[in-house]
């Protein structure tokens, strides 16, 4: 016998704050009449730890660290057992975004070693012979915005050999001056990174300039902790040897759900960066990060 099962929530964008209520419909459509032994749907926030490759084994205490933790759980009975006639039917339901006790709920966000997700699960128990159903649905929750209001805290920068850390032979570096700015660093979720920079001179031809927008994510104890950065996107912003003297400006927008607002909790942190990447003709590859604070407002 076919028949589906979906959960469809009333928000097309699925976003919801903590207090709101997540309402939408359980649909079920069959063929001719259903038996079932009831219909249970249940909400849950977890956040899910994982450690990179280097750490494991390096602290024993990670083990008790990194267990998911739960942010909300909660679980109704839709229907109890019976059937449920051929064609079509919709069941509602509502449930209220709220935490027990004094947990928080953070922003929904996918990382690498850090994931916050929010979702739905639909189960409908059938008879013997017959398979049991299963839905999920994930719902995206926003921290509230925050009240104060944000200062941008523009930077002025300057690339040049001179500047810059961890090399060996300063010596045979290419010669060049890069200058610009970044109109903020405590950066709105809505709002793009902008700002500008410029090539005044430069020795050697210059093959690329890239902006990296990277995450760190920390997990951890007292007794120790990982901390990892990966790449979340990469934009270039010129290509080949750029005029010197020329303003070349700097734009990106902050991608949905692998970015959220920074944060620093007992167990994880989840921080941002972004760097002006510029490549030589020669290979020469130079590196230049800004931290971020990231907020919703």
């Amino acid at each position: 016998m076919s028949v589906t099962l979906d959960i469809r929530l009333k928000r097309a964008n699925k976003v919801y704050h903590e207090g709101e209520v997540v309402a939408g419909v359980i649909v079920l459509a069959c063929k001719e009449t259903l038996q079932h032994h009831g219909v249970s749907l249940s909400m849950e926030g977890v956040v899910n730890l994982q450690l990179s490759s280097k750490s494991v084994g390096v602290f024993e205490a990670f083990y008790n660290s990194v267990k998911p933790i739960q942010l909300i759980s909660t679980n109704i009975e839709v229907a109890k057992a019976g059937k449920i006639p051929a064609g079509k039917t919709e069941i509602p339901f509502e449930f209220p975004l709220h935490t027990k006790s004094n947990k928080v709920l953070y922003e929904t966000y996918h990382g690498v070693f850090v994931n916050i997700q929010y979702t739905l699960r639909c189960d409908m128990k059938r008879p013997l012979l017959a398979k049991d159903l299963s839905r999920t649905c994930e719902f995206i929750v926003h921290s509230q915005p925050q009240k104060s209001k944000v200062s941008p805290s523009p930077v002025d920068f300057t690339i040049t050999p001179d500047t810059l850390q961890n090399t060996r032979e300063r010596s045979l570096l290419p010669k060049f001056v890069i200058r610009g700015h970044l109109d903020a660093t405590n950066c709105e979720l809505s709002q793009p990174l902008s700002g500008e920079l410029q090539v005044e001179n430069s020795e050697v031809p210059i093959k690329s300039i890239e902006l990296q927008l990277v995450r760190v994510e920390t997990c951890g104890c007292a007794e120790g902790y990982a901390r990892d950065a990966t790449e979340i996107q990469n934009i270039q912003i010129a290509e080949g040897d750029v005029c010197h003297g020329l303003a070349i400006p700097i734009y990106m927008l902050f991608p949905r759900l692998f970015t959220c607002p920074t944060l620093e909790t007992t167990n994880f942190k989840v921080e941002f960066e972004v760097n002006i990447v510029t490549v030589f003709h020669d290979d020469h590859l130079f590196t230049e990060n800004f931290p971020l604070k990231l907020c919703r407002v």
